[in-house]
């Protein structure tokens, strides 16, 4: 049985309100399987009950996007493939038509982040592996940002320490392979506020920078041991540090004075060290921009688009019937 909507009959009888084939039930509600075409040039095919997509399905956007999975009373809701108009694309959980627990978002830009998910945003536990650099976060995420006790991963050291509002802040290390770490702290320094600017966006000028502290060998933390407190195996160098703060570019991992490739086997207790680095500094020259973890704008709104046509969908679909 279908629904055929015509423009000579839009003329007739008023707007087109799209096709339908498939089963009905006995109120004469779409029931099963069935193929529908939306008013909007919108199609699904796959299972309804009692008027309302219900089950698996595939429903496919005008725009290209199109969503593979399974569908409660209309909304997009268990395990379902998403691929947006540009391409990227979420394989996961839906709650409610929102991205919502277990999921893998492909980026783009090649970017991946695999994890949890609330409310449509990352939020929990994950990992977010940056495809330009390789390097990788893994940690947890509360709205959609880094927030909480993390580890930034990179070619040939990390940085493990808490991160605030996307940033790392406060104490933490970096532990590199060569077999030593550089314990210090994150510190919060607010640049200089632009007259213009608004209040509401005095937040944007924080920015942290790293304050070096003690070159440790790597030691392995029992679980009542913590890493504010790290236990010193040699003697500082006697030769004075040439600054005493050095910046690192926590997310592209790059540094101007890189630890050496290969160094004496690890030292003793009472040994002087000059050879591993004490401080490690930003190359502002040479820096790679890290790609952004976020959509881009128009994948944003395509998706916030993809939505309201899927909602305009379950209103045309009712009122069709």
């Amino acid at each position: 049985m279908s629904d055929i909507g015509s423009e000579e009959m839009e003329e007739e009888q008023g707007p087109y309100l799209g096709e339908y084939e498939g089963g009905r039930n006995e109120r004469d509600e779409r029931e099963g399987h069935g193929k529908a075409t939306l008013p909007n040039g919108d199609t699904y095919e796959g299972m309804y009950e009692s008027g309302k997509r219900h089950g698996q399905g595939v429903y496919r956007f005008k725009n290209g996007a199109r969503y593979m999975g399974e569908y409660v009373k209309n909304k997009k809701h268990g395990q379902g493939t998403f691929i947006y108009p540009d391409g990227s694309k979420y394989e996961g959980s839906w709650v409610d038509d929102q991205r919502c627990g277990f999921g893998k978002y492909s980026y783009v830009n090649g970017d991946i982040y695999e994890g949890e998910w609330q409310n449509h945003v990352r939020h929990g536990q994950g990992t977010y592996t940056y495809a330009a650099t390789g390097s990788k976060y893994v940690g947890t995420w509360q709205s959609g940002k880094r927030e909480g006790h993390g580890e930034l991963i990179h070619a040939n050291h990390k940085y493990v320490g808490v991160f605030k509002n996307d940033k790392p802040l406060g104490k933490g290390k970096y532990v590199f392979d060569i077999g030593c770490e550089q314990h210090g702290e994150y510190i919060a320094i607010e640049q200089e506020k632009d007259e213009k600017a608004e209040e509401e966006e005095s937040t944007a000028n924080i920015i942290t920078k790293w304050k070096a502290g003690v070159v440790t060998a790597i030691h392995l933390a029992t679980d009542d041991e913590e890493m504010d407190d790290p236990q010193v195996v040699h003697q500082e160098s006697d030769k004075p540090q040439a600054e005493e703060e050095k910046i690192i570019d926590e997310d592209s991992g790059r540094n101007e004075q890189q630890p050496p490739e290969t160094v004496p086997e690890t030292p003793k207790v009472e040994e002087k060290v000059e050879d591993i680095p004490r401080d490690l500094e930003e190359d502002t020259g040479n820096q790679q921009q890290e790609p952004s973890e976020e959509p881009q704008e128009e994948q944003a709104e395509a998706a916030e688009t993809a939505d309201d046509q899927d909602r305009e969908g379950n209103q045309a679909e009712e009122s069709a019937d």
